[in-house]
């Protein structure tokens, strides 16, 4: 059986840091890992079938993109599994006994993209109730103990990277292991900060994109994500990099990704983006918590439907 997942922003990226956890497990285990494929469009993802377990997120519950898939699924008998914290998804999945997953609201202003945590542990687990992935709840709370401890340590090296990257985009490169990290970086910068942010991996960002800082380097800034375990040759590129970037009045840091295994190196990393896009939307002089372009959009549909 494959997982379909149907979500967007913040709802959505979460699902890739799970398929790149749940595919290290299974790797390490010897074992092959359940195919996830995620969907950002308001039609069924192409081999969505009796077959397929398919999850629709939205943290509100009311993103159009995902009740529209949802609909059709129902319509089809489909497999199918909601998250939410409420909203039409919630109304839905009651209406048709589906199983429904409701997630807390810590706060008034709370944002879909401080739910990771949230999403993360809620899909690992159902992907462990369909027998689709491995049980590791105890690691994963283990390590979360141990990040309650760092959280001075993380706040700290996101407030210095903030006083390095004020005024400049950042651009953040990993190996191609943790692309979905790096992408998660650059959502933080746009959504936090309000600062443009891209993301590219190693060796792949070698043989294009890097040509593009050729000129007006000195208007970006890179963080490179490195982790100790990857390929020997992949970690030679950082530092020749690096090095070849200051000849194009590039600044850039190496950040070293911290943690015993996956989950925590990816979620140890997320905590120091968190930080870093908050102390930069300070410096920026913009509050990190609402979306004001995403509202413009959403309100712009609404008006539509009246």
């Amino acid at each position: 059986m494959r997982a379909i997942f149907y979500g967007e922003g913040g709802s959505a990226f979460p699902v890739s840091l799970v398929n790149t956890l749940v595919k290290d497990v299974a790797a390490k285990a010897g074992k092959d890992a359940v195919r996830i494929c995620q969907n950002h469009t308001y039609s069924l993802w192409p081999e969505a079938s009796h077959g397929a377990l398919n999850v629709f997120c939205s943290y509100s519950g009311n993103t159009k993109e995902t009740i529209t898939t949802l609909t059709a699924a129902l319509e089809k008998d489909l497999p199918s599994v909601a998250i939410a914290s409420g909203g039409k998804l919630e109304e839905i999945a009651t209406a048709r006994s589906t199983p429904f997953v409701k997630l807390p609201i810590p706060s008034a202003d709370f944002q879909p993209r401080m739910g990771t945590g949230y999403f993360v542990a809620c899909i690992l687990q159902i992907l462990v109730n369909h027998g689709l992935a491995q049980d590791i709840k105890e690691e994963i709370l283990q390590e979360v103990s141990m990040f309650e401890s760092s959280m001075d340590d993380y706040e700290s090296q996101g407030k210095a990277l903030a006083e390095k990257i004020v005024g400049k985009t950042p651009v953040i490169w990993s190996s191609q292991k943790y692309k979905d990290l790096a992408r998660v970086w650059t959502i933080k910068f746009n959504e936090h900060a309000k600062n443009s942010a891209f993301w590219n991996f190693f060796p792949e960002l070698n043989h294009n994109s890097m040509v593009g800082y050729t000129h007006l380097g000195d208007r970006y800034f890179a963080i490179m994500l490195r982790d100790e375990d990857d390929d020997a040759e992949n970690l030679k590129r950082y530092e020749i990099t690096a090095d070849i970037l200051k000849g194009y009045q590039m600044e850039s840091v190496i950040l070293d990704l911290e943690g015993d295994n996956m989950f925590a190196k990816m979620f140890s990393s997320i905590y120091t983006a968190d930080f870093t896009a908050y102390y930069l939307a300070e410096k920026n002089q913009v509050d990190p918590t609402p979306v004001a372009m995403q509202d413009n959009v959403r309100n712009f549909w609404l008006r539509r439907q009246t």
